[in-house]
């Protein structure tokens, strides 16, 4: 009985994944030192049939590629938690939803502002509702997760002015959830842990705010001048996150389309007197050695294309990408948890801002998954399955937060 129930799951799978490679959809590689190769290719077969499935709709004119993917990813609603108390709310207009250990406290809690991944294009509330739930009952905090507004629609800055205007009126108001105005984090993975970043970098020249007391990047997206990082190449097929799905991301958050993006993957959307000037912060020589054995693609020079910088140019913004910002910037910051991936195009973002902290006298707690990949955190428990890799990070921004 279990045979004809599994063939009936994959025979669609397979038929859309084959229309996923015809359709033009990224090819993909999954390494064999990745955690749970087995069950992560289950998972990508599901993820590119939802993608085919979605570029169909888009080819027919029944909805486009993206709202259907939103409608995929948008989770489900969980039952009640008998740890937690739960309430959705407005922070400055910006929907919110904060979670409350139910159990009585001796002081202050610890007050988490957690912004969500998915490339500023995906994600809700309720899509991270699991890792929300975990963080607030496994820390024993207060955990407020922001819905900020998401890209096409709305083009950068909407989603770092969403979490930026969310966390100052959670700063403003502490005494209302019981958490300690000292002990405020920020938190996010992948294009939430680019906000995250952006946001603590805001906060860090306000004197009229309370300090933030740290700032946790999960395999966080940081810059967009380079796309030719080792690991980029290294993990250009690796899902969850393909090479050319990041540089896609980044150009629906800043553009609201994805045009150039050949130029900006090759590298010809930046001047060169801009590159050679943030060398000094993006570049593979500030990437210990040990993360290239697996090989590093030399690069191709390109020619400089300049109307295409000038549709591009706000990637030199830091509140767009954090690892841009200046020393002086960066000195201020609190103190920094930072968990990356072997497997993963953003590895080194992560690497070269945990650099550049350590530089700048930041005190750094680095996590780094030898087996994960982009997203595992969010697949710690998902839908029957379990990556062990994903609850081992997990646990380790749980430490870390119990350590402060």
């Amino acid at each position: 009985a279990l045979l004809p129930a599994l063939l009936l799951l994959l025979l669609p799978l397979a038929a859309l994944a084959l229309a996923a490679v015809l359709l033009g959809l990224p090819s993909y590689d999954i390494p064999p030192g990745v955690n749970q190769p087995a069950k992560l290719r289950l998972v990508l077969a599901v993820l590119l049939s939802t993608a085919a499935l979605g570029k169909i709709l888009e080819k027919t004119g029944l909805c486009s590629q993206i709202t259907f993917g939103r409608y995929v990813r948008q989770g489900r609603k969980l039952g009640v938690d008998p740890k937690l108390f739960i309430q959705d709310l407005q922070f400055n207009e910006v929907p919110v939803r904060v979670y409350q250990p139910k159990a009585t406290s001796d002081g202050g809690r610890r007050g988490i502002i957690f912004f969500h991944g998915g490339g500023w294009v995906f994600g809700s509330l309720d899509t991270y509702e699991k890792v929300c739930r975990y963080l607030s009952r496994e820390s024993e905090s207060v955990v407020v997760s922001v819905q900020y507004r998401l890209a096409p629609e709305h083009k950068y800055p909407a989603a770092y002015e969403d979490c930026l205007n969310a966390t100052i009126h959670f700063m403003k108001n502490t005494e209302h959830y019981g958490v300690d105005p000292a002990c405020i984090i920020v938190c996010g993975d992948s294009a939430g842990g680019n906000l995250a970043a952006a946001v603590s970098q805001t906060l860090a020249e306000r004197s009229d705010l309370p300090k933030l007391r740290a700032q946790i990047l999960i395999y966080p997206g940081l810059q967009a001048l380079d796309f030719n990082l080792p690991s980029y190449h290294q993990n250009r097929g690796v899902p969850l996150l393909f090479r050319e799905r990041a540089a896609f991301f980044a150009l629906q958050y800043l553009n609201g389309h994805a045009l150039h993006m050949q130029e900006v993957l090759e590298g010809s959307h930046i001047p060169t007197d801009i590159k050679l000037n943030y060398r000094k912060w993006v570049s593979p020589d500030n990437i210990p050695e040990k993360f290239k054995v697996r090989g590093v693609k030399p690069l191709r020079p390109t020619d400089f294309i300049a109307e295409v910088y000038e549709t591009v140019k706000r990637f030199c913004e830091p509140n767009l990408c954090p690892l841009l910002a200046e020393d002086a910037v960066v000195q201020q910051l609190p103190e920094s948890f930072i968990l990356t991936c072997e497997y993963d195009v953003l590895r080194d973002d992560g690497l070269l801002y945990k650099k550049r902290l350590e530089d700048n006298g930041v005190r750094v707690t680095w996590y780094h998954l030898e087996d994960g990949f982009h997203g595992i955190i969010s697949l710690y428990d998902y839908c029957g399955f379990s990556f062990p890799a994903g609850k081992r990070g997990l646990d380790s921004v749980v430490n870390f937060l119990k350590s402060l």
